[in-house]
């Protein structure tokens, strides 16, 4: 038979549309915090560039949300089509895990998010605040119930297995499974660092076209301190998860390193390079660096990792897939703490804003956050096969027993639709970042003044000239 079986259409169906659905919460959990300091500052320091900046931002933010609204509720429809027999297996947990998700975070998002896009003119100060913080909160109540669900079927706990069917008999278990921190934790600051980086890009390039003006000096400013202190701040939530994976799914770490035999109190060297060969049971054309393996997983020079024979070959993840995922993960974390790095050294000798070299490449880094996370979450969930709950239910007796040709037939479509609304939201939302923040914007009415708009998008401006005039270029 050639060709992708059913199980494959059905696993790149779902990986797709959740690529595309990741990168909208991951920016939308940013900015929603990001809008939080903008207007804490602005109430505080009583600057009109704060004011300013949040009121810019908070039109992106309104398409960010919408789009992942929309691509949320394709995931939902896929369990019930593509992965019914998961569904009916683990639904007892999965299913109240994700009602919580909307009972307390959605709706709570959707309760002041019209106050937060359209209440300017119509609420206080301090109520416009309060509805801003509240959205900001949704967006992390949000990613913590995602994240508890998902985290569960990597590290399954407080559960019974009665008539074919998981019953949960600890929810406190059940949430707080171990490793639901770590990647709560390693999400959270992953969406701060991808948001840091969209914004510090924005205003690189806003500096390169000549518009320096001190509501756009301002934003890239806050952009890189953000970058400079998440970005160790994530090298070390991810060691501390490499150790927890190491623990609880020994064989995702083997296939990450690609590593097939191990001696016991023997060093392990680090691959840095290397094409492993799941046929021939090998990693082929290897740069390593002693010891480094051990060191960086184990924490001691010593120290034993296991290699993928030890497993069973229908238990192994495809090291050939998250070898290479897991390394364009960390070696963007690599350039994102560089590009930190260098913001200090720039800032400390004034050349933040003028040294065009700089400004290039944090334009490059743009992408580079939500590149990182659509890698990490690729190593985690491939690392986790071919289990759907790991070591509790494999990925092929959890799918739907849909034929090739219907599989085909709605991957197709999901590619032509998503490729055609959200890459028209995607560039709708550049255009708007590409106009940058109105330096004339207190001069026109408030959004919303003369309509009372229902619906998120209706926050973005219907005129989109990109003209900006400069004015001053006083230091941030």
């Amino acid at each position: 038979m050639f060709g992708p079986s059913a199980l494959e259409l059905a696993r790149i169906q779902f990986g797709f549309t959740i690529s595309f659905h990741i990168i909208f919460p991951a920016v939308t959990i940013g900015l929603g915090s990001y809008l939080v300091v903008l207007e804490g500052l602005w109430l505080w320091r009583a600057r009109e560039v704060y004011r300013r900046l949040y009121r810019f931002w908070s039109r992106i933010f309104a398409v960010n949300f919408a789009m992942g609204v929309v691509s949320g509720l394709v995931m939902a429809y896929q369990f019930g089509t593509n992965w019914s027999y998961f569904s009916a297996f683990a639904g007892s947990i999965t299913g109240p895990l994700l009602a919580y998700e909307v009972l307390t975070a959605f709706f709570l998002e959707a309760g002041f998010l019209g106050v937060m896009l359209f209440g300017w003119n119509k609420v206080g100060p301090g109520l416009h605040f309060f509805s801003t913080c509240m959205v900001a909160l949704g967006t992390l109540i949000s990613a913590t119930w995602i994240l508890a669900s998902n985290s569960w079927m990597q590290t399954p706990q407080g559960f019974e297995i009665i008539n074919n069917r998981v019953v949960p008999t600890d929810w406190l278990k059940v949430i707080f499974n171990p490793s639901f921190p770590y990647r709560l934790a390693h999400m959270t600051v992953a969406a701060y660092l991808a948001t840091a980086l969209f914004v510090g890009a924005s205003g690189g390039w806003h500096i390169l076209q000549g518009r320096s003006t001190p509501a756009i000096r301002a934003m890239f400013s806050m952009a890189m301190w953000l970058i400079l202190v998440a970005a160790p701040v994530q090298i070390f939530i991810g060691d501390a998860h490499g150790l927890n994976t190491l623990k609880h799914q020994p064989a995702k770490i083997a296939a990450i390193e690609g590593h097939w035999q191990n001696t016991p109190g023997k060093s392990v060297p680090l691959i840095l390079f290397g094409i492993p060969d799941m046929t021939a049971e090998t990693t082929k054309y290897t740069l390593q660096v002693p010891y480094l393996g051990s060191l960086i997983l184990t924490h001691d020079l010593n120290g034993h990792i296991p290699g993928l024979k030890e497993f069973a070959r229908e238990d192994r993840p495809n090291s050939t897939v998250i070898f290479w995922t897991f390394r364009t993960m960390v070696g963007l974390g690599m350039l994102m703490l560089l590009l930190g790095l260098w913001s200090l050294w720039l800032r400390w000798n004034g050349g933040l804003f003028s040294s065009r070299l700089f400004l290039r490449f944090a334009l490059v880094m743009g992408p580079a956050g939500l590149i990182a996370i659509l890698a990490g979450w690729l190593t985690t969930e491939i690392g986790r096969q071919p289990w759907i709950v790991y070591g509790v239910m494999r990925t092929k007796d959890a799918v739907s027993n849909h034929s090739v040709l219907a599989l085909s037939t709605a991957l197709a479509s999901f590619i032509t639709v998503y490729l055609a609304v959200f890459g028209t939201g995607i560039r709708y939302m550049l255009k708007l970042v590409a106009a940058g923040p109105d330096e004339a914007e207190d001069s026109r009415p408030d959004v919303g003044q003369s309509q009372r708009p229902a619906r998120p998008l209706s926050a973005a401006p219907d005129d989109m000239d990109p003209a900006i005039s400069i004015q001053g270029n006083d230091k941030v």
